[in-house]
């Protein structure tokens, strides 16, 4: 076993006295990348919520590392390490790609740290490396209005890499993406793994057979199951849950 980079310790929280996630827990290690599987309203985005401080938890605890973070505000986790790509982009579309990185990877806030001066050479070559593996080199100097959906959204993974967080939390990344689109998505995420921790929620059951190692299914608010993806396609309860809803196709 390896070191736990998130813990999260029988989380849960009601919503007008429904439980939206109920005693749930689990552990990923770190470098691990985990697939959270669960038909609608299974609790899948509502969890990534409470890790990421968006909706404060009414019962359990959540620790990055050793340190716990449950309840923290938002800006506090994400300075923590918990960084968190949403299923809308959200990039500056009158800035450059290469811009964009730039003020991503700006750890200080002020203006004048985000006027262009101010980065190491290892900042500059992180950067670089960063826009080759979201395949956007030779778009570095195009403004972010003229992506493409999935390059959009390739930028924006970009910029979650650029900041360096310990834990990456992606809702569905490959949401109204292309076949092949998809495809590179899997290729970015598969080289994002072992440097950062990653938590995909995904519906696309032939993505998730790109990227799976460890499989963790959640229903209506609760672990069902969890494991490899061949453990998981052949779990009754699995599939039993999938029934009427999303099967595992």
């Amino acid at each position: 076993m390896g070191t736990a980079a998130l813990t999260i310790d029988g989380l849960g929280v009601s919503f007008s006295g429904l439980k939206a996630v109920s005693a749930f827990s689990m552990i990923v290690e770190t470098g691990e990348l985990r697939v959270l599987l669960g038909a609608n309203g299974a609790g899948k985005t509502t969890l990534m919520d409470l890790i990421s401080g968006k909706t404060k938890s009414t019962e359990g605890r959540v620790f990055l590392g050793d340190t716990e973070i449950t309840n923290w505000e938002e800006h506090r986790i994400a300075r923590a390490g918990v960084g968190r790509k949403f299923q809308i982009p959200s990039v500056f579309r009158d800035l450059t790609v290469r811009r964009n990185l730039e003020v991503a990877s700006c750890r200080n806030p002020s203006v004048f740290a985000n006027i262009g001066f101010g980065f190491s050479k290892a900042a500059k070559a992180r950067m670089d490396e960063v826009l080759g593996v979201i395949g956007l080199e030779d778009l570095r100097n195009e403004p972010a209005s003229n992506l493409s959906h999935g390059q959009t959204q390739w930028l924006e993974l970009g910029m979650l890499m650029v900041q360096d967080p310990k834990v990456i939390l992606l809702d569905e990344p490959t949401a109204g993406m292309t076949q092949s689109e998809t495809l590179k998505t899997s290729q970015i995420i598969l080289a994002l793994k072992g440097r950062h921790t990653i938590v995909v929620v995904e519906h696309d059951m032939a993505f998730v057979r790109e990227i799976a190692e460890r499989i963790t299914v959640m229903h209506l608010g609760k672990l069902l199951a969890e494991g490899p993806m061949a453990e998981i396609e052949t779990n009754p309860k699995v599939r039993e849950a999938y029934l009427g809803s999303r099967r595992l196709s």
